[in-house]
């Protein structure tokens, strides 16, 4: 406690992980054991003395519902759009329009999920040359972390991704199915 030092440390469910409990030997096995995270008090010392020495703070998905949070939002985005290095990215392409409502829409708000749909996003627009982001490309892009290999789901650290917008009125074509007619005949 003599080392002046301040730490950072980011995770899922700190409390529930037990990263900050205490161990007990237990007498029937011989091995140490974490106890169950319910019960805890910080301040009213129920705590373990390691949870009593961090401030968890705890930061949750981004909101879209008032000024404030929207701003923090595109505030956000903003960032993200300042640290991209596609050839056609220009001021605003993520924070102006309806670019930021449509990227809450399919994120819900939640920074891993903005960040999987931008990563593969950016992959997609050099692959197709195009090199710049839009609703369109995105639309294309599936966000999917369950086969993400870094990532624990009993840790909660998969979070639901929100289904598809889907803009009423537009329908894509089958172009599969499309009868031509007959062989030879124009159209």
């Amino acid at each position: 406690m003599s080392m002046h030092v301040t730490l950072v440390l980011a995770g899922v469910d700190i409390p529930g992980s037990g990263l900050l409990s205490e161990g007990r030997r237990d007498a029937a096995t011989g091995q140490w054991t974490l106890p169950p995270a319910a019960g805890r008090r910080v301040n009213g010392l129920e705590a373990t003395q390691t949870e009593r020495r961090f401030d968890l703070v705890e930061l949750d998905r981004f909101r879209y519902d008032s000024p404030a949070n929207i701003a923090a939002w595109v505030t956000h985005l903003t960032g993200v759009e300042s640290a991209l290095r596609l050839l056609n990215v220009g001021p605003g392409m993520l924070s102006t329009g309806t670019m930021p409502e449509y990227l809450y829409d399919r994120t819900g708000g939640v920074v891993g999920l903005l960040e999987r749909l931008i990563e593969d996003g950016c992959r997609e627009a050099m692959d197709t040359k195009h090199e710049t982001l839009t609703e369109a490309l995105l639309d294309s892009i599936t966000i999917d972390l369950t086969h993400a290999p870094d990532r624990d789901p009993a840790a909660g650290e998969i979070p639901a991704v929100p289904p598809p917008r889907r803009t009423p009125g537009k329908r894509h074509r089958n172009t599969v199915l499309d009868d031509r007619g007959p062989a030879g005949a124009t159209g």
